[in-house]
């Protein structure tokens, strides 16, 4: 067995990223198996260096070790380059010129339907550009870099993966319509970067909110695609703060550093969420 965790440095850690590292780390270690580390630091605008540290300190407080170095994005971009031309070449991702502005025009009347995440489709404007204006713009005009979903789910097949537990789900790439893979300013999205790393780790479990639950389908499509083993799934519950909300970065009362500060055991908070247990006005949302 091999886990993983893949914080994002731009912003402290909180009770949930504990939560979630530690039940990845425990079930890597029970079974004897290995723990190791990501560094999704490919968002450049927003990634700082205090965060990476600061994760890594936050880890061992909570007394968590992990296997080898941590592997970061910002080392993997030829191979997110590398996949997103494959895609390119075998006409299965497509540029995309509209802006947010443009798309919120063209789902205001009638508003699109949602998708699996319970956002509104995307609803393929530039996908039924010719060839001649796609090479014409793609020279002068900003764009990102869609999957073309239908297509490629036609091609890939009934899709299933595993979620521990409940057992095989059936996966519907096609109700994220045509979702972004990659932009100027993010070389490779969540979704195509997360999806190759996980392979290219060897992760045979991961271990991740239920917040996900939704995307695992999109995964599951770009593993078919690409030729990549598919590993077993298990989301879990989210922590969520007193107001009932699910916590986010800024919630500095949550962060682990916070925490910390205020003379908490870390092993002893790990040992707690091992076995599900949050401190006194923090619930889980059930996954």
């Amino acid at each position: 067995m091999l886990t993983r965790f893949a914080p994002s440095p731009t912003g402290e850690l909180h009770l949930g990223h504990a939560y979630s590292a530690v039940l990845a780390h425990a079930a890597a270690r029970a079974a004897g198996g290995a723990f190791h580390l990501r560094i999704d630091d490919i968002d450049g605008s927003r990634s700082r260096e205090e965060y990476v540290a600061a994760a890594l300190a936050d880890l061992a407080w909570l007394g968590l070790d992990w296997d080898g170095e941590p592997l970061r994005q910002s080392a993997r971009l030829g191979d997110y380059a590398a996949a997103l031309g494959d895609l390119r070449d075998r006409r299965l991702v497509y540029p995309c010129f509209c802006t947010r502005a443009d798309i919120a025009a063209s789902l205001s009347a009638p508003h699109g339907p949602p998708s699996a995440s319970g956002s509104s489709v995307y609803p393929g404007t530039c996908r039924h550009l010719s060839d001649a204006e796609r090479e014409r713009r793609i020279a002068d005009e900003p764009h990102c870099w869609r999957l073309d979903t239908a297509r490629a789910a036609a091609i890939a097949g009934d899709l299933v993966w595993e979620e521990a537990g409940p057992g095989a789900r059936v996966a519907d790439p096609r109700a994220h319509g045509d979702i972004v893979l990659a932009r100027k300013d993010a070389p490779a999205s969540y979704h195509l970067a997360s999806t190759l790393d996980d392979a290219a780790m060897g992760v045979s479990h991961v271990v991740r909110g239920a917040d996900l639950i939704a995307a695992t389908d999109v995964h599951r499509l770009l593993q078919a695609l690409l030729g990549l083993p598919t590993p077993l799934y298990r989301h879990h519950g989210l922590v969520c703060g007193p107001d009932g909300k699910r916590l986010a970065k800024r919630d500095a009362a949550a962060s682990l550093a916070s925490l910390r500060a205020a003379g908490v055991d870390g092993p002893a908070l790990a040992a707690a969420l091992g076995q599900h247990r949050l401190p006194t006005g923090y619930s889980l949302q059930s996954a």
